[in-house]
């Protein structure tokens, strides 16, 4: 049987298989509120027959966005209308038990940025921005105007956020929460020393480094159902020869989100550094994810360039990952679960309507109860 089509557990959340969907920018919200364009984007892949489906990075606050075009559950109007795109998702995501979760993210240093189709430079004051926060005041770029560090309190504050961004998504009935501390924003600055300098309790050591997001990891669990999982994203590696932020860092960090009781680790890398060197190829972050899950029991997620189904498969048949999640595959062909599990001898569960788009050469693709469709 397929690797790859076999159910597993995060906490008490049961998926039926270890194909996930990624989290995906769409830069098309206003004001953090989620629009008609993501009832149709996320209605798409909650049919996709995934094991879970991961709604893009969201923001806990309005300056924790990317842009003035993310996501955020940070309002009442934001979590009014996400609970609206849920709702037109809800038949279709509950009749397949597809689970949703959830990414809770702050941009830190990378906000008040134009969307990558508008050139993804900072946007000035002037031009509609606003303030950037970070653990130390040092611009992503050079060219760019500098962040303002945050302050004990402040740090406080944003651990409220994350809470409070929390008791909203289990209002909305969200299944699951991942916190993103990857790809240069603000957890992943207060981990890496290239972007935090501090000399306080959260800077300078290791283990002051991992203190904020084990601290919103702590403060989201006293909130969160205990049934439901929470997952963590973090970027093994900042690609940069200058940095401490690399693998045997991240793979200690990883030990003590499984000392927590995390329910699983997404594995990713880069982001934190202009001058980062990245060796692109398929699979190229699967290295990452194999070491975290040589030292953890926790259930291990591994992402990048994974396009095909039998790299897919091997990934998880080779013991080198848990999961797999796709982002870029899924954009391009939203039913790549169907083709995988076609091409690996699986099944998977499709809406009746569609079942008469099973090819004669996988007949039983959508289990026992199509065959009979003409």
């Amino acid at each position: 049987m397929s690797a790859l089509f076999q159910p597993i557990k995060l906490g008490h959340l049961q998926l039926k298989n270890r194909v996930i969907v990624s989290p995906m920018c769409q830069y098309s919200a206003q004001e953090g509120s989620a629009q008609p364009w993501h009832h149709v984007h996320l209605g798409q892949f909650a049919m996709a027959s995934a094991g879970m489906l991961i709604l893009e990075a969201t923001a806990v606050e309005a300056i924790g966005r990317i842009t003035p075009g993310c996501l955020g559950l940070y309002s009442d109007d934001n979590e009014r209308a996400l609970g609206d795109t849920l709702r037109v998702m809800k038949d279709v995501v509950r009749n397949y038990r597809t689970p949703v979760c959830i990414q809770l993210a702050h941009a830190g240093r990378k906000a008040s940025s134009q969307s990558p189709w508008e050139g993804g430079q900072q946007i000035p004051a002037s031009g509609g921005g606003w303030e950037a926060v970070a653990p130390s005041p040092l611009p992503h770029l050079q060219h760019e105007v500098a962040p303002r560090d945050l302050t004990l309190k402040e740090i406080k504050q944003v651990i409220q956020a994350f809470v409070q961004s929390a008791e909203r998504a289990n209002r909305l009935g969200i299944d699951a929460i991942e916190l993103h501390a990857a790809h240069g924003y603000l957890l992943h600055q207060f981990l890496s020393p290239l972007a935090n300098q501090r000399t306080d309790e959260y800077g300078g050591s290791l283990q002051n480094r991992m203190r904020l997001p084990l601290e919103i990891y702590h403060a989201v669990r006293k909130v969160w159902p205990k049934e439901k999982p929470i997952g963590l994203r973090l970027s093994a590696s900042d690609w940069d020869a200058k940095s401490s932020w690399d693998l045997t860092e991240a793979v200690r960090f990883a030990k003590e989100c499984e000392k927590c009781g995390m329910d699983w680790i997404d594995v990713s890398s880069g982001g934190v550094s202009s001058a980062q060197k990245i060796q692109l190829g398929p699979g190229y972050q699967v290295h990452f994810a194999e070491a975290i899950k040589q030292v953890v029991s926790t259930p291990v997620m591994a992402v990048g360039l994974i396009t095909e189904p039998s790299q897919a498969e091997s990934i998880v048949a080779d013991g080198q990952a848990d999961m797999v999640a796709l982002a870029r595959a899924f954009l391009y062909n939203p039913r790549w679960v169907w083709h995988a599990a076609a091409e690996l001898g699986a099944q998977v569960a499709a809406p009746p309507q569609y079942w008469r788009s099973e090819p004669h050469s996988v007949k039983g693709l959508f289990g026992e109860t199509s065959l009979g469709m003409r």
